[in-house]
């Protein structure tokens, strides 16, 4: 549904449509365009990478995960796969809920209340069968994000201190959480540059022609701000 608003349709006034904003000042316009919209919804600050990639041919698939300096602002709630030593220090870390053959058979039977999956290897064929519930949601764990280790209690720490999983979809767009509208237009700027520094590392060595086409902010009622690439094509050159 269009975003159509009183307080939207002023907001949109201030962003210019046509213009590439530089990053701190784009990051200045959007704290101004939800700051408009006052303080009872702190509402999450995304950026939208469009990438020269085409996410069909596995060589071409960016993904990933990083921790945030200044972390999401959200409240993660974290499943855990793991028996005996590693399922007592997953506990320790914090896990939410931390189980085996019983924890499958209650989200098979509709239990989905946590944000992010982390397993231990030796629970990967247990994990394995819920992969029609926990795929479609983006939640089936993957060694390459870390989220697959017998380190239970760093991934914990890194979940809930602010750890953002990515990949590019289908038309090789990749989307992400940077952090809260409360947050400083400072603090979203280094997470900013954090995320998409790692994103520019991840470029396939078989994409061709211009790797970042295309980058904008947002934040969840707010208009999209464009950003100007110049910056970071100088940091990666």
């Amino acid at each position: 549904m269009p975003q159509t608003g009183k307080k939207f349709r002023a907001a949109a006034t201030k962003v210019d449509r046509n213009k590439r904003y530089n990053i701190a000042d784009g990051f200045a316009l959007l704290k101004e365009t939800t700051t408009a919209r006052g303080t009872k919804f702190d509402q999450t600050v995304e950026v939208a990478l469009n990438l020269g990639v085409d996410p069909k041919h596995a060589d071409q698939m960016v993904r990933g995960a990083v921790v945030l300096p200044h972390g999401t602002g959200a409240t993660v709630r974290v499943a855990v796969f793991a028996k005996g030593e590693r399922a007592t220090e997953a506990e320790t870390a914090g896990a939410d809920v931390v189980g085996g053959d019983e924890l499958a058979k209650r989200i098979e039977g509709g239990f989905l209340d946590f944000d992010t999956v982390i397993a231990t290897p030796d629970m990967m064929g247990v994990v394995g069968r819920l992969g029609k519930v926990l795929g479609p949601r983006g939640l089936m764990p993957n060694p390459k994000v870390g989220t697959v280790t017998m380190d239970v209690a760093k991934a914990i720490r890194e979940a809930k201190g602010g750890k953002v999983e990515f990949r590019a979809e289908k038309a090789g767009i990749v989307h992400a959480k940077l952090g809260k509208a409360s947050f400083t237009p400072e603090k979203l700027t280094e997470n900013f540059n954090t995320l998409v520094d790692l994103v520019m590392k991840l470029k396939p060595a078989t994409a061709k022609g211009v790797y970042l086409k295309g980058v904008a902010i947002s934040a969840t009622m707010s208009p999209g701000i464009k950003i100007d690439t110049t910056e970071i094509l100088a940091r990666h050159r």
